[in-house]
């Protein structure tokens, strides 16, 4: 069953979807079973995005599903599907999902569990000079090795040096790849990125935030993978404080609609992910998504949405080090608040 939802009646905590947006739903009706919450404990997982892996599980809109991920390979006793790294779970196979309309998914619960994580020791050659690069001098020593307490909500060096023994960093887990298989018969590495979504690597995508696909393939094939513990802007020592999570998520599906790119709320703000091969395209990408955006769901003009976006759009520099770069813009949800519809 298709309906109608206006914005009140959206399952989607802050989404903003219009009053006409089409949806499909776990209605609960004689002609849509009620939504359900399904157990997944996977016993694979997939290196590679592309839309030739099998289906682990089939959901419907409304369905929620609790899962984890993995820590880079480290599980014995699941089979690897793929070549390379950051391991996703899935893929997750959306009822009604078809090409051309929008895969929503809401992530309700994503928390590390597991005590340990590991991160890069060096900066990215792309985040530095050549002087700097060529100069450098590490100590193998020194390790990226970190000690997790949930309990506190801190991340401590397991073997800090003498200057920063009292340094902690605020566990914020998130999922680094979020993903629904790309365009056509692409077949790509688990560590790259695209329109698809893939390797974004952006720091607010925690608990809490909803994520809107474009769909290229029947039921979407979403994942999931690479949490970390915390993470910097542009995960600029190429891997973040590495662990695994457990994950609950719910879907639901946008019913003809696409955009060109991976776009996400939080409770604080929309956002627009802009994948490409420089920063400055991949901002050209990142802001032309959030005024279509704007302009789609609030009806402004060119010239609203540029005095909008002008006065308070903000840029973060989510993945810097992989394949692709991603600059993702965003504005406020206060600032929207003023905006009639």
């Amino acid at each position: 069953m298709t309906k109608t939802r206006s914005l009140a009646a959206a399952f989607l905590c802050g989404a903003v979807l219009t009053a006409h947006t089409t949806l499909i739903a776990g209605a609960g009706t004689s002609e849509q079973p009620a939504a359900k919450t399904h157990d997944f404990e996977p016993t694979s997982f997939y290196t590679t995005y592309s839309s030739i892996w099998a289906p682990v599980l089939r959901i419907r809109p409304g369905d929620s599903v609790r899962t984890r991920t993995f820590d880079n390979d480290r599980d014995a006793k699941a089979t690897r599907l793929g070549v390379g790294g950051n391991p996703s779970t899935g893929p997750f196979y959306v009822e009604g999902a078809m090409p051309g309309d929008t895969l929503v998914v809401r992530l309700t619960k994503v928390r590390a569990n597991k005590k340990t994580a590991r991160q890069g020791g060096r900066i990215n050659a792309r985040a530095i000079n050549a002087s700097y690069l060529v100069g450098a001098t590490y100590d193998p020593a020194v390790t990226g090795e970190w000690t997790l307490d949930m309990d506190k909500g801190v991340a401590t060096l397991a073997n800090p040096t003498e200057r920063m023994k009292g340094f902690t960093v605020p566990i914020k887990t998130m999922l680094g790849c979020v993903s629904v298989a790309p365009p056509g018969m692409e077949q790509l590495r688990g560590t790259d990125l695209g329109v698809f979504g893939g390797n974004l690597d952006y720091n607010d995508n925690v608990e809490g935030t909803t994520l809107y696909f474009p769909v290229f393939h029947a039921g979407g094939l979403f994942g999931i993978g690479d949490a970390h513990a915390a993470q910097g802007d542009g995960e600029l020592t190429g891997s973040a404080l590495e662990t695994s999570a457990d994950v609950e998520f719910t879907v639901d599906v946008i019913k003809g609609e696409i955009y060109q790119q991976v776009r996400a709320e939080t409770k604080d703000f929309l956002i627009a992910f802009g994948v490409s091969g420089s920063v400055a395209e991949s901002i050209q990408a990142s802001t032309t998504l959030l005024v279509e955006w704007l302009k789609k769901d609030y009806g402004m003009t060119d010239s609203e949405v540029a005095l909008f976006v002008g006065a308070v759009l903000q840029y973060d520099i989510a993945e810097l080090v992989d394949p692709h770069i991603n600059v993702v813009a965003k504005v406020p949800k206060t600032a929207l608040a003023s905006i009639k519809r």
